[in-house]
């Protein structure tokens, strides 16, 4: 099995090159890996005391940052390794303040795990969600360098769980700790023999409430809103924006609408533009006073926005849910803000559960989207009660970070 994962690592980053000849995302992905080892051992000086968290994207980043600001607090003689696997997350955060080096993980080649760990020689790795890289785990494990995995989700329909997942099963075994975010993902793992884990939550809770807790104001969303009622939609796709549209066209009801899409580049944002064209769109970098007065549609065409955003809602529509899944529904439910995403939520906790406490809703397409608006402006018994059920959720969640903290106090030997 071993010799299969790393014929399917050898294809995926044959894969990758293929593509970079004509994609930009792809592109980036093999540049960024130049020369790696190299720099590596040029900008790293030997012997650093290196606490090593790796994250595949932005989302998992969001999910490792609470754990990076404890480290830095309760061990301050270490520095932060921060790796990512997708451009899209080290574009973003490759000059994170709290972090000392930033990088991209080579490919999982034994090789590469090989040299990667003689060079940075951590005193403990994280590794945030799903990352599970065999030759990395493996490597961390012959040199006695803890490992946990931190937020992890195992659903049934995984192969570690099949007849045929034995190979991973034992590979699981060799990570020091899982903390894993709910009952049914440590009973999984209970059954297949994986004792070393405990539920710990989902350290994103930690974040979000530190975050609502941080206000900002943006001046050109208060005059935007003008005391309307506001529909915040948050990492938008192209199938999200139709229904959005269609919302406009058939409401009767009095807001206003902001879309941050997940997609800024120039290309997307002229597309946005002319699909709302009937509502005097703005872009948030172009707006003045006047003009956000008498706009019906705000588009950020920036980054590091959308989570201040949130505050400003009446409601929050969650993008994704129409394509490869939803994006993050906590940074609007922190602020007590009902949320509304589409039919492909299922991977998520959160979301199922904030469903089940009418704190989320569902929706299908347009027609359920203006339905669900409708009701939730004009019945303020519904729209409170799940206002409140969103901002006591995620309250009453939070924590996972310092279960996280006493843990390394256990593994972490510092000499």
């Amino acid at each position: 099995m071993r010799y299969l994962y790393n014929l399917f690592v050898f294809i995926y980053y044959l894969t990758i090159r293929f593509y970079a000849l004509f994609n930009v995302k792809a592109r980036k992905w093999v540049k960024g890996r130049g020369h790696y080892f190299s720099r590596l051992k040029e900008i790293i000086p030997e012997k650093e005391k290196l606490l090593w968290i790796h994250c595949a994207s932005l989302g998992e980043f969001e999910q490792g940052r609470p754990v990076m600001e404890a480290l830095r607090v309760h061990y301050p003689d270490h520095k932060i390794l921060l790796t990512f696997f997708s451009p899209s997350g080290y574009d973003i955060r490759k000059n994170y303040q709290g972090a000392d080096y930033v990088f991209y993980l080579p490919i999982d080649t034994r090789r590469n795990a090989k040299k990667f760990v003689r060079i940075t020689n951590p005193r403990m790795a994280f590794f945030i969600k799903y990352e599970f890289w065999y030759n990395y785990i493996n490597e961390l494990s012959k040199n006695k360098i803890p490992l946990i995995f931190i937020s992890t989700a195992f659903r049934r329909s995984q192969y570690f769980f099949y007849p045929w997942g034995k190979w991973a099963r034992k590979q699981l075994q060799k990570v020091t700790w899982f903390f894993v975010q709910n009952q049914d993902s440590l009973d999984l793992l209970n059954r297949i023999r994986v004792y070393h884990a405990d539920v710990g939550g989902d350290t994103r809770f930690d974040r979000v409430v530190r975050l609502a807790g941080e206000y900002r104001d943006i001046p050109k969303i208060s005059h935007f809103k003008n005391n309307l009622p506001l529909i915040v939609a948050g990492s938008t796709w192209p199938a999200d924006e139709d229904v959005l549209l269609e919302l406009l066209k058939n409401s009767k009801d009095d807001f206003k609408l902001l879309i941050a899409p997940h997609e800024i580049h120039k290309e997307h944002i002229n597309e946005l533009t002319r699909k709302f064209s009937g509502f005097q769109p703005l872009l948030f970098s172009q707006a003045d006073t006047s003009s956000l007065l008498n706009s019906r549609v705000l588009i950020i065409d920036n980054i590091g926005l959308l989570s201040h955003l949130y505050r400003y809602g009446t409601l929050a529509y969650i993008g994704g849910g129409f394509g490869a899944g939803i994006h993050n529904i906590l940074e609007a439910a922190t602020y007590n803000k009902p949320v509304i995403f589409g039919p492909n939520y299922h991977k998520f906790i959160e979301a199922k559960e904030l469903l089940e406490s009418n704190g989320a809703f569902v929706i299908h397409g347009a027609d359920e989207l203006s339905e669900t608006v409708k009701d939730l402006l004009n019945n303020k018994e519904k729209y409170d009660h799940a206002s409140q059920t969103a901002g006591k959720y995620v309250k009453s969640n939070t924590g996972a970070t310092r279960l996280v903290i006493d843990k390394v106090a256990e593994f972490l030997v510092s000499y």
